[in-house]
């Protein structure tokens, strides 16, 4: 069975691998943050981004379904509207690793993305913006995960 954690592992000796021959560009690997995915709580995460403290906004939206029938593939959006976003994550309070994705963007991109995640349990679900000014801001869902479609 293929683990996020094993993906993660392959994909950085890989990707080490194609920057010692000059084959894959030195920017991308950088921008990998080891100490930011091994985080365990969103502040933690936002330190390790270097990130400050978070504030709730309207601007930001985070998407998922109320309840997931399969923990193991909950289908998650993340999304702002504002211009000066620097990066979008998602987070799921109470995975082991609570960093799911980390997204860069620039003023050419949307900042309208999606993804799917492992969740262990019911959770709150995170959409963090940082900002090019330096604001973090963020929407958060519950996102209730049931073991056999009974509830939980």
């Amino acid at each position: 069975m293929q683990t996020r954690r094993k993906t993660l592992k392959q994909s950085a000796v890989l990707a080490g691998l194609l920057a010692a021959t000059g084959m894959f560009p030195q920017y991308a690997f950088a921008a990998f943050n080891k100490a930011a995915f091994d985080a365990k709580t969103l502040a933690e995460v936002l330190k390790a981004m270097g990130a400050g403290a978070p504030a709730e906004s309207k601007d930001v939206t985070i998407g998922g379904p109320d309840i997931a029938e399969n923990g193991a593939v909950v289908p998650l959006t993340a999304s702002t509207s504002l211009a000066g976003v620097k990066q979008i994550l998602i987070l799921v309070e109470k995975n082991p690793s609570a960093l799911i994705a980390v997204f860069n963007v620039t003023d050419s991109v949307e900042a309208n993305f999606a993804t799917r995640a492992k969740m262990g349990q019911s959770s709150d679900v995170y959409a963090v913006a940082i900002m090019a000014d330096g604001k973090v801001l963020f929407a958060k869902k519950e996102v209730k995960v049931t073991l056999g479609g009974c509830g939980g």
